[in-house]
């Protein structure tokens, strides 16, 4: 019988600030004997096709060029990256293979490719995203649409550069900072408190390797991304930048919230969350905001609404992180929302906020009096 082949390591590195995501796959590739880096370049996308590279520390070992995939340069990358690796695993020992994303895409989708078929042949051993720190609030502030800066991925893109950084940002478990020595105290707390769990290291430190390889679930990452359960930041203040983790459990009036939409997107430079409206009470919500654009979608019922027979079908850690925030009213509902931003106003920001919620009078009248509240959020909902 022939030896089992071993898996072949992959690194996803990922990130708008281009240059610091260059620097972090050059690091590697001469720091990781034997490694090589596989990079798409969307810029060509418009005229029909994607650019495929191959490179080690030396230079430049192949070219490649893909077609798009129904107009989506995303997807011509998803059908083209596995098969790529695969061949590279194939063609001989690589100890580490970096799979460096192009600008504006994101990690979690191309993570879970790779993971969901990879096979035998191919092991997730980590997913980096590259930060100069100077830059994360300049980015995270960007309302700017990706199609306006050149960075949309197909033609129906509609993300702005705010959003997908932040996505960028805080799905990876490791940040490889790149200092351009512009970045102050300041700007180090914002990256803290925006992914206080990120394993934060120097591009140029031997921890960067270790983290390439020190393995990756994307169940986990997945989990940790789900508005039901996700791991929020806790309530900071350093440097000038702070975090207000607000917390309640009376639903909100939808009238009244949707009237503070446009100052509460403002008062933060990031805020996110999960929240119910009074006319919706079944319904689990998600606040993700970045740049001043607000994104509000419907993810899924509460476990409070669900027969109890439903609860097997819910992943195990939806339902531990209900149960250790059950109210004997409630259940689950609740209002989790926290912004972090340099000069938060967190008193005003909290006023704000509960004077949104229901009244004592409007809270007594009970959930079906509730429902028939004027709905105000129809538009953002009902047609997605």
């Amino acid at each position: 019988m022939g030896r089992e082949r071993q898996q072949m390591p992959v690194v996803v590195v990922a990130g708008l600030h281009s240059d610091a995501r260059k620097e972090v796959v050059e690091r590697l590739l001469r720091t990781v004997p034997g490694s090589v880096a596989l990079h798409h370049d969307l810029t060509r996308a418009p005229g029909g096709t994607v650019l495929r590279t191959v490179r080690d520390a030396s230079g430049t070992l192949s070219y490649g060029e893909t077609p798009l995939v129904d107009d989506c340069a995303c997807c011509a990358l998803r059908e083209d990256l596995v098969p790529e690796l695969t061949r590279l695993a194939d063609d001989g020992p690589t100890r580490l293979a970096v799979v460096e994303l192009w600008d504006s895409v994101e990690p979690r989708t191309m993570a879970e490719v790779i993971a969901a078929h990879g096979g035998d042949r191919l092991a997730l051993t980590g997913v980096i995203t590259a930060v100069d720190p100077a830059l994360v609030l300049p980015y995270l502030g960007n309302g700017d649409d990706l199609a306006d800066a050149g960075l949309a991925a197909a033609r129906t893109d509609r993300r702005t550069v705010g959003d997908t950084w932040a996505r960028q940002l805080e799905y990876a478990p490791v940040l490889a900072l790149v200092d351009s020595g512009e970045a102050d105290d300041g700007d180090h707390a914002l990256l803290a408190q925006l992914h206080p769990t990120a394993l934060r290291v120097p591009a140029r430190s031997v921890e960067l390797a270790r983290a390439a390889l020190a393995g990756f679930d994307v169940e986990t990452a997945a989990a940790a991304q789900d508005p039901a359960c996700a791991l929020l930041p806790q309530e900071a203040d350093e440097a000038g930048v702070a975090t207000l983790v607000w917390r309640r459990r009376r639903p909100f009036h939808p009238g009244r919230l949707h009237r503070a939409l446009e100052d509460l997107c403002c008062a933060a430079a990031r805020s996110r969350g999960r929240f119910w409206l009074a006319d919706r009470p079944d319904t689990l919500l998600a606040w993700d905001a970045a740049g001043g654009a607000l994104c509000v979608e419907n993810a899924g019922p509460w476990l409070a609404s669900l027969p109890d027979a439903d609860w097997e079908r819910v992943p195990p850690m939806r339902r531990a992180a209900a149960a250790l925030d059950w109210h004997p009213d409630h259940g689950d509902c609740c209002q989790h929302l926290v912004f972090t931003s340099p000069g938060l106003d967190r008193d005003g920001l909290a006023r704000l906020l509960d004077s949104c919620l229901l009244t004592d009078a409007e809270y007594a009248s009970g959930p079906e009096a509730w429902k028939r509240l004027p709905p105000a959020f129809g538009a953002l909902l009902d047609a997605a």
